[in-house]
């Protein structure tokens, strides 16, 4: 027996010494001193036979030799850099630009299976300035008070004038530009909250605004434009004297620019009289947003120069340059009709349009750079106008979902009660949980300099897809009420809007299948970009150098995270550090154990499939959905710590945490399952899931406590939707339902004491009224409290009717007015123009309000 004890124990001490170096990274030299001295000691008081000894220190002989340094690069890493030469993928241009395009942030270290939680924690929580919380307050409000989604979809196909006024008036395009031109120089925190706002009220204004403070000429003249080209656009730009646009998608070239067949050709020209050196435009464009009404055409081109007028090369490739619309030879007025929703987008062409060199942005100097700009700058423009536009229309659904499923009753229970309307609520906060914190610690990061390419193609992908999942939950909830049209509809035009979002700005099928994995494994792993870099190299000695560190930090890199992986795995990840010890510190914990199985699934994706990888486009989608599963779980508990750790938080916070790495989970599973070197597959999966798939996702309990949170007035029902436009007016429906459920719960002691006397008997009727009626002349209930129920009932009612039109108002040529209830013509409305004294006063009042309370509602 104490053979078999001694023996366990340098078992022991071998494996589970060896486990512990590889598990906390202990580097190279160290570990090979720690095992030295171990097996010194088994040597002297072990009871090994000769043979065995021999073997062990051979192999700890093996282990010295990479600790030579000249002779490993001479020996080892030179004939492997040659080997790798011949295994690199072959790379566009285009694919290299976007690889290179932004910074590495928390995606780097979740890439690392080891992340390191400070990084994330030391961010400071976003904030609003007091002007950009005045801006909210004030402009933002009052637009959305102006804004009749009715009027501007079915009515006038676009918003009215005196909108498109105020929006210049109140510099809305201008949120992006420096005040030294005129704008209002926000923060992108700033930035993605205006969106969210405006999102929950109008797709139409959301986008007509977003646009312009994303992807669009002011952003790329702030960047690369030439001093002259700012001094001239910018101000005019802020003002609102100028409309811009980009073009970029053409009919044979959408998500693959290489393909552009749009053509700029350096020629002799006139230009205002003179003859000068230009470029020869000739494009055909669609699906640009404010195309129709613009006035300066932001254009994405290739550029040839075949007779050398300004330099060596024949072709520069992708180029941009800006468009005075007025100039001879540009199309544009056309519109697309996006699903009825009624944003300006449209085609524009050109020919033979002749422009100046210095129409390129940044001057002929930035010829040929145009994709360069375009990648970076999506890179950041990305995580924020699609998103909050996600997170806006959800926190909508949500506000709105929550109300009417307590007030709309069936069988005598509100809806809410029923675990089928229960399951698609929960889906509704949390999902809105999800992209509420996601929109805020990105673009809060943003703020601090970051410029998150992967980050912002998790959030394009996966906020925009939540958000089509927050809308369809929301219509099943709502039923007919969702489906008819109408005024009095607030739901239908979010539903239709949301394809939109999943096919802009990178199609989402290819943003998961493509990019947030394929850039991701490259931009953001430790050490397979350096070793690229390194076997690119033209200077021979620096190359083998870089890749030689490289190398062996990889295969250190790799080591560890095997052993990481089956540790984690094995022990649940309980034993895992992690910055905080409150509730939810296991989520922590869990995202440490899914990091390093991912960093371990993905090495050997990388190193068994090489460039085919790129080609099984379903297992990159599946790594890129740990990933992303990763990441915003990672937001969620920044975003519930930012908020100050509200209790009344946590159901949201633990629906989504789980909810999103049960996905995790799933989605290595799937990966697994379908990766085509069996053995390698069978190999990870004992390390990665060693004893079985364990999490699980959220239970009945869980969800039914998500659901009291935004069926029930309070702080966190307020605060899931804090940015929507909620205010109590009678155009508002959001505002119109919280005054419901407020009233709700103040009628619920006498809808109580209805209920009781009619089992009593002291009451007979089935009808409401009548009950109302006999409760109160059996003295149940005061006159008082009956006429206050009567009132609640009414507004219950009006909220949960439906418009319905003339017969020969449906259809082309019809007027669509609404017949029932009476109700005069949108057109004869003037929601832009009501009152306007009163609305400030209103507004006025309210920001002092909001100003109050900020504390209680966090942004």
């Amino acid at each position: 027996m104490s053979s078999f004890l001694i023996g366990s124990f340098w078992l022991l001490l071998f494996v589970g010494g060896g486990m512990y170096l590889a598990y906390s990274r202990t580097d190279l030299l160290r570990s090979t001193v720690a095992v030295g001295i171990a097996l010194v000691a088994y040597s002297v008081y072990g009871d090994a036979s000769f043979l065995w000894l021999f073997v062990l220190w051979l192999a700890f002989a093996i282990m010295i030799v990479p600790n030579a340094v000249e002779f490993r690069r001479e020996k080892i890493t030179q004939p492997a850099l040659k080997i790798y030469r011949t295994m690199l993928p072959s790379m566009s241009d285009t694919e290299r630009e976007a690889l290179e395009a932004g910074s590495v942030w928390w995606d780097g270290e979740l890439f690392s299976g080891m992340p390191d939680w400070n990084r994330l924690m030391s961010f400071p929580a976003p904030s609003l300035s007091e002007e950009e919380q005045a801006f909210i307050d004030g402009p933002c409000e009052e637009l959305c008070g102006m804004l009749d989604d009715w009027d501007i979809a079915n009515e006038r196909g676009d918003m009215p004038a005196e909108i498109w006024q105020y929006i210049k008036q109140n510099r809305f395009f201008a949120m992006i530009i420096p005040k030294q031109y005129g704008g209002l120089e926000f923060s992108a925190y700033a930035n993605a909250m205006v969106i969210t706002k405006l999102a929950s009220r109008s797709a139409t204004a959301s986008s007509t605004v977003g646009v312009p403070n994303s992807l669009g000429p002011a952003e790329l003249l702030l960047h690369y434009g030439t001093e002259q080209q700012k001094q001239h656009y910018l101000p005019r730009l802020a003002s609102g004297e100028e409309i811009p646009c980009f073009a970029l998608t053409s009919p044979q070239a959408g998500s693959d620019a290489a393909a552009l067949i749009d053509t700029g050709v350096v020629c002799e020209g006139e230009w205002n009289g003179k003859k000068i050196t230009g470029i020869r435009l000739n494009w055909d464009k669609r699906y640009i947003t404010l195309a129709p009404v613009a006035t300066v055409l932001g254009l994405a081109f290739k550029l040839n120069d075949p007779d050398h007028l300004i330099g060596d090369k024949d072709e520069y490739g992708i180029t941009a340059a800006l468009i005075p619309t007025d100039t001879a030879g540009v199309t544009i007025g056309r519109r697309h009709n996006p699903l009825s929703i009624p944003f300006q987008n449209g085609p524009t062409s050109g020919k033979d349009v002749f422009v100046p060199l210095d129409h390129i942005i940044g001057g002929e100097e930035m010829a040929g750079k145009g994709w360069k700009m375009l990648v970076e700058l999506l890179s950041v423009g990305r995580a924020i106008t699609l998103p909050s536009s996600a997170a806006g229309g959800s926190q909508a659904a949500s506000y709105a979902s929550g109300a009417y499923t307590q007030l709309r009753r069936q069988f005598g229970l509100p809806i809410a009660k029923f675990d089928g309307v229960g399951e698609a609520l929960a889906r509704i906060a949390g999902h809105t949980y999800i992209m509420n914190a996601a929109v805020a610690i990105t673009s809060g990061a943003i703020g601090q300099g970051e410029k998150p390419a992967v980050p912002s193609a998790i959030l394009k992908y996966h906020c925009t897809e939540m958000g089509r999942k927050v809308a369809n939950d929301a219509m099943d909830v709502h039923g007919g009420k969702g489906v008819m049209m109408g005024p009095k509809n607030y739901l239908a035009r979010g539903y239709m809007a949301t394809p939109i979002a999943i096919t802009v700005e990178g199609a989402n099928i290819l943003t998961r299948s493509l990019i947030i994995f394929g850039q991701g494994a490259m931009r953001c792993h430790p050490f397979v970009l350096k070793e690229l870099h390194a076997a690119n190299d033209s200077n021979e000695e620096r190359g083998l150098i870089d890749f030689d560190n490289a190398l062996f930090g990889h295969i250190g890199y790799a080591v560890s995270n095997l052993a990481r992986s089956f540790v984690l795995a094995l022990t649940h990840a309980k034993f895992s550090n992690v910055p905080l010890n409150t509730p939810t510190r296991r989520y922590y914990q869990n995202i440490n154990r899914y990091s390093a199985a991912f960093a371990l699934a993905s090495d050997f994706a990388m190193l068994t499939l090489g460039g085919k990888l790129k080609q099984k486009e379903l297992l990159s989608a599946r790594l890129g959905d740990v990933l992303s599963s990763m990441y915003l779980a990672s937001t969620v508990l920044k975003h519930f710590e930012d908020q100050g750790r509200r209790a009344v938080d946590l159901p949201l916070v633990e629906w989504s945490v789980r909810t999103l790495m049960y996905h995790a989970q799933e989605q290595l599973h799937s990966f697994l399952r379908n990766f085509p070197n069996r053995p390698i597959a069978f190999f990870l999966r004992c390390f990665i899931f060693p004893r079985g798939r364990t999490y699980s996702a959220p239970s009945d309990e869980l969800g039914r406590k998500v659901v009291d949170v935004i069926t029930r007035t309070g702080e966190a029902r307020e605060r899931l939707s804090a940015q929507a436009y909620t205010t109590i007016e009678p155009t508002n429906p959001l505002g119109l339902l919280q005054e419901a459920l407020l009233l709700s719960e103040k009628m619920a002691p006498l809808e109580a004491k209805l209920r009781q006397a009619r089992k009593e008997g002291l009451i007979q009727s089935d009808y409401l009224g009548h009950r109302i009626d006999d409760a109160e002349k059996a003295a149940v209930i005061s006159k008082q409290e009956a006429s206050d129920l009567r009132d609640y009932h009414e507004k219950v009612l009006a909220l949960m009717s439906v418009d319905d039109f003339a017969a020969d108002a449906i259809g082309r040529g019809g007027s669509n007015a609404a017949t029932a209830p009476p109700k005069s013509p949108a057109s004869e409305r003037k929601p832009a123009v009501r009152k306007k004294s009163i609305r400030k006063k209103a507004v006025t009042k309210k920001a002092a309000s909001k100003t109050a309370t900020r504390k209680k509602k966090t942004n």
